[in-house]
């Protein structure tokens, strides 16, 4: 039996989400049409023998999050629990405070995966590479390759050529160690809960020398820079390589690029969910996701990577691409929508433009990943993606350039590289 856990962080995380943020938990974000986290849930309801989905966070139980789970578990027919934690534990300090639930049932392995990554999760892949060596691979770490510049962002992995053993890991180095880095899926064997033990005991020693120290830190445990860097050489850990697409999902720029990647995988996996030219509906250039229940006119243009939601209504002539417009929102006559996330309910004016500047990673190169970009760079606002709040009202005939505009504004006049609180 097999089970899996996914980790959904809490509030005070997310905040280069923002503003989106504010509206629903990150993990719910719809990307390509459907809540970022369901892509992790339908990969693992496709591996045989998994009775379980763990979602491990420290969001206040809500109401979006129990509808998604119902929903999800009726869709998936998995059983899937979200358990709670009382602060933010880590990585480690999640999966650890809560092992009696992971380990109930006696699951002979574990998936553990980040929320906030799109992949197409080999789960089923990185199985059969602990099965082909059950005797020593008791840990798996999915990785990727990135190029030399960007792998600094991310955990690094140097490996064994031959065997895959990971012989060193370093969290977000200074100096170039690998271009193989760390996709925050991994496949565990309960072992792994001794070495997790190991750590939180040593904290523990560590802060009974201090004085006044917080209990609470004890349980703070981060499975790359504590676990990973110390299993790394001692023959346990292993790294499944794959060539799949896999991406981070950070920030609200990435989210755009997340769409693009999941939308492509739809040829294969959900042909139904891409939009085709009709002669009744709107042009449809690439791929594109539009809700059944919203109102495209049709003489609109779509495409490439348009994610529409549920409820939203695009008038006449209207020209959306590399944009995600979130339920509820007007898109009036003739208004043009670039490189934009449009957020719940919110209207944009006729003859109005809404463009942003893709963050995308460098096409040209194989390897290129995300950049996690900072918001401002030498006092500037740095060139991203526009997006609207919630509820955010956009006056015909203006001009909205690389902007954030808070919820529930109404504008007046055309913006550009501003944040409008």
């Amino acid at each position: 039996m097999l089970k899996a856990v996914i980790l959904i962080g809490g509030p005070q995380k997310g905040t280069r989400f923002r503003p989106l943020s504010f509206e629903v938990p990150k993990p719910l974000f719809p990307v390509a049409g459907v809540p970022m986290l369901q892509h992790h849930i339908e990969a693992c309801s496709k591996v045989p023998n998994l009775k379980e989905i763990l979602l491990i966070g420290f969001y206040q139980p809500n109401e979006a999050l129990s509808r998604f789970l119902v929903t999800a578990q009726q869709e998936f027919k998995v059983a899937i629990r979200y358990l709670q934690e009382f602060s933010a534990l880590g990585t480690g300090g999640g999966i650890y405070h809560f092992r009696d639930q992971i380990l109930s049932g006696g699951p002979h392995a574990f998936f553990v995966m980040n929320a906030d990554v799109c992949s197409e999760f080999p789960l089923l892949q990185m199985l059969d590479f602990q099965k082909a060596h059950e005797e020593t691979h008791r840990y798996i770490m999915l990785g990727t390759t990135a190029n030399r510049k960007q792998s600094l962002n991310y955990g690094c992995i140097v490996a064994k050529v031959d065997s895959q053993e990971v012989l060193h890991y370093v969290e977000k180095p200074s100096t170039f160690i690998s271009d193989i880095i760390n996709c925050g899926v991994y496949l565990f064997s309960p072992s792994i809960f001794q070495h997790i033990a190991e750590v939180f005991q040593r904290n523990q020693q560590e802060l009974q020398l201090e004085e006044n120290s917080s209990w609470q830190r004890t349980e703070v445990i981060r499975l790359e820079q504590d676990v990973f860097t110390a299993l790394a050489g001692r023959g346990q850990l292993y790294v499944y390589k794959t060539d799949g697409f896999w991406s981070q999902i950070k920030s609200a720029g990435s989210a755009i690029y997340a769409s693009r990647l999941y939308l492509n995988q739809y040829h294969t996996t959900h042909p139904e969910r891409l939009s085709l030219t009709e002669n009744s509906g709107p042009t449809i250039l690439g791929n594109v996701y539009i809700h059944p229940t919203a109102k495209v006119d049709h003489s609109a243009v779509l495409g490439p990577n348009v994610s529409v939601g549920m409820g939203v209504v695009v008038g006449a002539g209207v020209r959306i691409r590399e944009s995600i417009i979130l339920h509820g929102a007007v898109l009036q006559d003739h208004s043009c929508v670039l490189n934009t996330i449009v957020g719940w309910d919110s209207s944009i004016g006729r003859w109005a433009r809404v463009e942003g500047t893709p963050s995308d990673p460098n096409p040209n190169d194989p390897y290129a990943k995300m950049d996690s970009e900072t918001l401002f760079r030498e006092g500037k606002l740095t060139p991203s993606i526009t997006i609207l709040g919630c509820n955010v009202s956009i006056p015909a005939e203006v001009v909205i350039l690389n902007s954030i505009v808070l919820p529930h504004k109404e504008l007046s006049r055309s913006f550009k590289n501003q944040i409008i609180l």
